[in-house]
């Protein structure tokens, strides 16, 4: 009998209307996330629990406000409320303490700042004209803009190596890069990706290729990794060329932040130099033909980040495959990583 009074109070259609409403409501949760790591809510918690007056009292807020905040957060699940006003983080809000393995703290800095967040307030703009709309924000381009700004410039280098450590997991043991001579990292930034490749395959020696800005931190990083001696940094632009030497080059996350033409120009340079035998590794999400029940937002989100922030895309094979074939590849194996990655490895040889 209970079962059939809840079944008959619930509303028609209210999981469907929970689904509107939590989307209604999404910016103010990503609003509430970027105040509470600017004020770095999270490392001032630490493991253990604080009372919201204390905490005030700390940070030079608003006593009731903050109550308010530290409220919504334990709403969102990144806090708990474990007795009326005192507060401690969940494992999620963990993930935003500075001092954890795997932290997400820039991640959440950078999503939730303004430079990232205010080419989305134009979104329409860029629906109807298919143009970035970042550029209107700011009267620059994205990365000019980071080029101006070297303290956000190196957030967002923190960002994208925290980014891409569930990669960086998966990838070393579902490739077998133990083969190549030389791994030449285009775009490689702090060199995450190519550290964890290195320490696990021994034999192969590494280049990592970026601008200056996008290379700032990638002597500390091979250095706490102690593969000062097996990597070579190498400072260009992708645009202009791609440096000679390696049998393996690789591409994370770069194509989707370019239109097509910038694309196969990326992809020609490094057509140029590759050897005949030599292997192009792409990895990015690789959209399905069709949404399908179930799919993840995340590279649809992604796909509009590109739009509105940098000009680029998310794509399906047979755009990587267009994509390829222009530049003188031929596509090969298209291969998921294992979840939680969103990303395929993309393989392909001169053509």
């Amino acid at each position: 009998m209970t079962r059939e009074r809840d079944t008959e109070r619930t509303p028609a259609g209210w999981q469907e209307r929970s689904i509107v409403m939590q989307l209604a409501f999404g910016q103010m949760g990503t609003q509430v996330l970027g105040v509470a790591v600017r004020l770095g809510i999270f490392d001032r918690l630490g493991e253990g629990e604080r009372a919201a007056a204390d905490l005030a009292r700390d940070l030079g807020t608003q006593p009731q406000a903050t109550h308010r905040l530290l409220r919504a957060l334990a709403g969102l699940r990144l806090l708990t409320e474990t007795a009326p006003g005192t507060f401690a983080t969940t494992p999620a809000g963990g993930l935003l303490r500075s001092d954890v393995p795997g932290t997400l703290l820039s991640v959440a800095r950078v999503f939730t700042d303004p430079s990232m967040t205010r080419g989305w307030d134009l979104l329409e703009q860029s629906v109807r004209t298919g143009e970035t709309t970042f550029d209107t924000a700011f009267g620059t381009d994205f990365f000019a803009y980071l080029r101006e700004r070297p303290a956000l410039s190196a957030e967002f280098n923190t960002a994208m190596s925290q980014a891409t450590l569930i990669a960086a997991e998966a990838l070393p043991g579902h490739y077998d890069f133990g083969r190549f001579g030389t791994v030449v990292d285009v775009g490689g930034g702090d060199g995450t990706l190519l550290a964890a490749i290195l320490r696990a395959h021994p034999g192969p020696r590494g280049v990592v290729y970026d601008t200056a800005e996008g290379l700032a931190q990638a002597p500390a990083r091979l250095a706490d990794e102690g593969l000062t001696d097996r990597v070579t940094l190498t400072t260009g632009d992708f645009f202009a060329s791609a440096p000679a030497g390696g049998d393996l080059y690789l591409l994370k996350s770069v194509i989707h932040d370019w239109n097509d033409e910038q694309c196969v120009t990326i992809l020609r340079h490094i057509r140029t130099v590759i050897p005949d035998n030599g292997t192009l590794l792409i990895v990015e999400p690789v959209l399905p033909t069709v949404v399908s029940a179930g799919t993840t937002e995340m590279a649809y989100l992604s796909d509009l980040n590109m739009l509105v922030n940098v000009g680029g895309r998310e794509r399906t094979a047979d755009d990587f495959a267009a994509l390829c074939t222009e530049a003188g590849f031929k596509l090969g194996a298209i291969s998921p990583l294992p979840q939680p990655n969103v990303f395929h490895v993309i393989e392909a040889t001169p053509a």
